[in-house]
């Protein structure tokens, strides 16, 4: 029997955690995902390539206007930032304890909750 492979790749990224913008515009500035977007490898992030968005008068906001709110942002620009000490690094996965697979950041070892 054949294993089926998984359409989705596996990301390092979820939501939740503190990233830091390592390319584009937006380049140095941290913060937290909000959303992860699996289909286009895409993650929204708090305070991140903000944009200007022209809304139409409703019921919301009467007059209308022009709204900043977060794009979306490859998650290839994006690095997690250690939770022990608040530098970038890499994700590993390994077994805990229990036998249930965790990430870690790979600099300091540290188990990402």
């Amino acid at each position: 029997m054949e294993r089926k492979k998984n359409a989705q790749p596996k990301l390092k990224i979820r939501k939740g955690d503190t990233v830091k913008v390592i390319a584009g515009d937006s380049k140095g500035s941290q913060g937290k995902v909000t959303e992860v977007i699996l289909a286009t490898n895409r993650a929204v992030v708090e305070g991140v390539n903000m944009v200007s968005k022209h809304t139409k008068p409703n019921a919301a906001n009467p007059n209308g206007g022009i709204i900043k709110q977060e794009a979306s942002i490859h998650i290839s620009n994006l690095a997690l930032v250690d939770p022990k000490t608040g530098e970038t690094t890499k994700v590993g996965r390994k077994k805990n304890s229990e036998g249930k697979l965790v990430r870690f950041a790979k600099k300091s070892g540290e188990e990402i909750k």
